[in-house]
């Protein structure tokens, strides 16, 4: 499938940032103008360029910034938090009238983004498995931002995987759970592997039990289309040592602990919007 995406600037390509831009470099993927990005360091900058990217360095280059949004149709903010507004006041005298702001900062408003620029603006809630075509991202349209807006910022994250449109109020909440929810994954895989090490297996055995499994398990769940409950029931026989094993889990209640995790993650978004 071919995607055309128009002349896009990325100001703060780290891991996020990076993660969006394999995808738009994969084959079947067409940005005319070409893709401008920035970072601090030379060393970055030189690792990120090619014949489809151009890219500076801040530290060397003091109009970076401006140098990669003129001309941008779509502008992706992925400096920290923190460092938003102040970046923002910087680029808006050079931004295009019909640039789309794009912001994937957590807890960054897009009223605190539409107070420092004068067009378009959408949020953004990426997450990590976007390095392998594999994202989860949750979308939000500002008030100045028309359907067509947001269909060619949606082509641009369809690139690394799935998007779903949700109202703002809601971006935080979906950032702790697909946002988050990586982490969340790579913890029980820590903790299961802990565990079978326990019980005898080397490292790299308990390594390839746990890691395939969890593949293996999601892959199954993708391919059959089934309600996870469903694939549970199918693997937990009556009386047998999978059910026995599952009531330990709900003794645990993890549902509460998933509860008391995001609202944990929900407040710190809320502390970020705050500047703390």
């Amino acid at each position: 499938m071919s995607v055309d995406l128009p002349t896009i600037a990325i100001l703060g390509t780290g891991s996020m940032g990076g993660a969006i831009l394999s995808g738009l470099v994969k084959p079947g993927v067409t940005v005319a103008g070409g893709i401008r990005v920035t970072n601090r360091s030379v060393e970055k900058a030189d690792a990120l360029r090619s014949d489809a990217v151009t890219s500076y360095a801040t530290s060397v280059e003091p109009k970076a910034n401006h140098l990669a949004v003129a001309g941008a149709r779509i502008v992706l903010i992925g400096v920290k938090p923190a460092m938003v507004p102040d970046l923002l006041r910087e680029i808006a005298p050079s931004l295009e009238p019909d640039a789309v702001v794009v912001s994937v900062a957590a807890g960054v408003t897009i009223a605190t983004i539409e107070s420092l620029v004068s067009t378009p603006v959408l949020r953004a809630m990426p997450n990590t498995p976007a390095v392998v075509g594999r994202a989860v991202t949750g979308l939000a349209a500002g008030t100045r931002s028309s359907d067509a807006d947001l269909e060619v910022v949606r082509a641009l994250f369809e690139t690394v995987g799935s998007v779903l449109v949700v109202p703002e109020e809601q971006i935080d909440a979906l950032g702790t759970i697909s946002g988050s929810g990586p982490a969340y994954v790579f913890y029980f895989i820590e903790q299961l592997t802990a565990t079978a090490i326990g019980l005898g297996f080397s490292p790299e055995q308990a390594a390839i039990m746990v890691n395939n499994t969890f593949l293996g398990a999601t892959e199954l769940l993708a391919a059959t289309g089934e309600a996870p409950a469903e694939l549970r029931r199918r693997v937990t026989s009556p009386k047998g040592t999978t059910e026995r094993a599952i009531a330990e889990l709900e003794k645990a209640d993890l549902k509460g602990l998933f509860d008391k995790a995001t609202a944990a993650a929900l407040a710190r978004s809320k502390e970020l919007a705050a500047g703390a």
